[in-house]
């Protein structure tokens, strides 16, 4: 359904069954393939992000519903938002070619990269700031004849 350049895997999903669109899956096979329990899924239903069909009280997922789960788990293990999810996923029902989606999802993770590397970089300028703090520290101990303390 949704980005097709990579494909769904789970510890997203870990399954030996061939991919059959015309499949339909219970909350609780969902649940137990992505190892999610039903709440977050029935979670996901409530954000508009999947919308099963309806039998009665069960829910019934389709093939479709199962892979934007996938991609769902997939851009929250990335740190995307969920309303940056839906926007992503719902580019698919304006575009079918996915053309539109692939392009937002590169422009948006390009903006996830640079700021992982801002982040990255001030980590290294407090991980360095400490590691001067303990060689000064270190040196005041020594010169007033004292131990370090390397616990």
């Amino acid at each position: 359904m949704t980005f097709r350049i990579m494909p769904v895997t789970a510890s997203s999903a870990v399954s030996s069954e061939p991919r059959d669109p015309l499949r339909i899956y219970s909350i609780a096979e969902l649940a137990r393939e992505f190892a999610i329990t039903a709440r977050t899924i029935r979670f996901y239903e409530d954000e508009g992000l999947i919308k099963p069909r309806r039998q009665g009280l069960t829910r019934l997922y389709s093939a479709g519903d199962r892979t934007r789960l996938g991609w769902i788990l997939r851009g929250k293990r990335l740190g995307f938002s969920l309303a940056e999810i839906k926007e992503l996923l719902d580019l698919y029902q304006v575009d079918r070619t996915g053309v539109s989606q692939l392009r937002e999802l590169q422009r948006r993770s390009r903006m996830h990269i640079e700021d992982l590397q801002r982040r990255r970089s001030d980590l290294d300028a407090h991980i360095k700031e400490f590691e001067d703090v303990e060689i000064q520290v270190a040196a005041e101990l020594k010169k007033r004849g004292a131990e370090t303390g390397n616990d």
